[in-house]
């Protein structure tokens, strides 16, 4: 399923920069940046709740927040993109 994962983080102490740096590379092991504080993950259920876990641990909920969006397994006909930063397809073939 592919979930969207939107995230603010108070940067104002160093402490704030750390965690924003932990947020967007945990992000980017499950998925793709597609703008700066917006990933899109394509995870299966176990995966979805491993990730929603590990983000909580990482943030600090008195000034941090998190949102997820399930668009589920027919999420192409859901997205639309329009502008600069044409995004790769997720599912598509690596070619390193």
């Amino acid at each position: 399923m592919l979930v969207l994962i939107t995230y603010d983080v108070r940067t104002v102490e160093d402490a704030g920069k750390t965690r924003l740096r932990k947020v967007a590379k945990k992000c980017q092991d499950y998925g793709q940046r597609v703008q700066n504080s917006v990933f899109e993950c394509i995870v299966d259920e176990t995966q979805f709740k491993q990730l929603k876990i590990q983000l909580e641990q990482i943030i600090d909920p008195a000034f941090d927040s998190l949102r997820f969006y399930r668009l589920g397994n027919n999420y192409k006909a859901k997205v639309e993109h329009i502008g600069a930063k044409e995004s790769m397809d997720i599912e598509g073939t690596l070619i390193l």
